[in-house]
């Protein structure tokens, strides 16, 4: 899609109309998630909290311990998953592709089923438990040496190779494999070991602690910051390849940038929160509508914002205000996403601009 200068100009004005509100949506839904859940904490009770008045012992340890690391990792899961699926839409050229497509996060979760199926039988969990920091990263540790293993995979093959429609199958292929070799580890688990596996792929920002929460965030940033220094290269593969070859850009090395960013926060969030599905194909199409444009200087920024309001949004439908209950997070991001996949397969290219072949 030829980016012109008129679209170009009225899409910089529509952001500059739309960025003030969308940064109000954001710490609305942001107070919200920190206000709401089992237990309600009042307003003035939350500007005590947050300015060392008195306050309840309780709601003091809710925030500081609980609301505030969920909050904060919903923002970045959210902003990196919608990030990685506008990297994934764009390279491919596919509206439908996704973080995962190329199997990252099947790879995270082979990793992760191995040291929870496997340390359960074999009685390794109990090693874990005694390192102390690291133990706590263990589940984290493994989905991303697991989703970084199909990194390597992937980024050797495709030095082989040149079509990236090749490299999409063999994605998927990867994660079929992966899936079953998962499969085989639940067939031989022990019933516990099943249960604490299922409750991590419901998916969760609420798992993270704060000493988790530093190794998350660098990683997400330098995501952040590779995506934002690739928008020329990204505006230049919406014309095609040749296109992009024949003004001067290396596509071999903006292809293995792409993948390995794409890696790094699939990665790093299904390491932290478990493999959350849909943010990252339908918060692209909808940072597209919202501004009506194909321009990666502003979708890129667009999506990390439109991503983080849209992830606040579902944890704060997930924990149900007022009751004890907790929905799967990835029941809510679906119900969410496929209404939009669903609105993007009918109206055809209009919504998914540049991205279409």
């Amino acid at each position: 899609m030829n980016l012109s200068a008129d679209e170009t100009g009225d899409s910089f004005k529509r952001t500059i109309l739309l960025i003030p509100l969308i940064f109000g949506v954001l710490i609305l839904l942001f107070t919200l998630d920190l206000l709401t859940g089992s237990v309600n904490i009042p307003l003035d009770a939350f500007f005590n909290i947050i300015t060392g008045g008195e306050v309840k012992e309780t709601w003091q340890n809710i925030f500081w311990a609980w609301r505030l690391p969920k909050a904060i990792t919903a923002i970045f899961a959210g902003g990196a998953l919608a990030l990685a699926g506008l990297l994934m839409q764009t390279f491919f050229r596919n509206p439908l592709a996704d973080p995962y497509i190329l199997g990252i996060s099947s790879g995270a979760s082979l990793g992760v089923a191995l040291v929870m199926l496997s340390a359960g039988a074999a009685g390794v969990g109990v090693i874990f438990q005694t390192f102390g920091f690291i133990g706590d990263l263990s589940i984290s540790v493994a989905a991303i040496c697991g989703s970084f293993a199909v990194l390597a995979l992937i980024l050797a093959i495709s030095s082989k190779i040149q079509s990236n429609i090749t490299i999409l199958i063999l994605g998927i292929m990867v994660a079929y494999i992966s899936s079953a070799l998962v499969t085989i580890l639940l067939q031989f688990s022990d019933e516990s070991s099943m249960h604490s596996y299922t409750a991590w792929t419901f998916g969760s920002f609420s798992g993270v602690t704060w000493g988790q929460i530093p190794v998350m965030t660098v990683l997400l940033m330098a995501g952040f910051l590779i995506s934002l220094c690739s928008v020329k290269s990204l505006n230049a593969l919406l014309l095609g390849e040749q296109y992009a070859e024949s003004m001067g850009m290396n596509f071999k090395r903006t292809r293995t940038i792409i993948i390995a960013n794409t890696a790094l926060m699939a990665g790093a969030v299904t390491a932290f929160c478990g493999p959350v599905g849909f943010l990252g194909i339908a918060v692209p199409h909808l940072c597209r509508a919202l501004f009506v444009t194909a321009d990666h200087r502003i979708l890129v920024p667009a999506c990390i914002i439109v991503g983080g309001i849209i992830s606040l949004c579902t944890d704060i439908i997930s924990h149900f205000p007022g009751t004890d209950i907790v929905l799967p997070l990835n029941a809510i991001t679906a119900l969410f996403g496929a209404p939009v996949v669903i609105w993007v397969i009918v109206r055809g290219t209009k919504f998914g601009r540049g991205v279409t072949t």
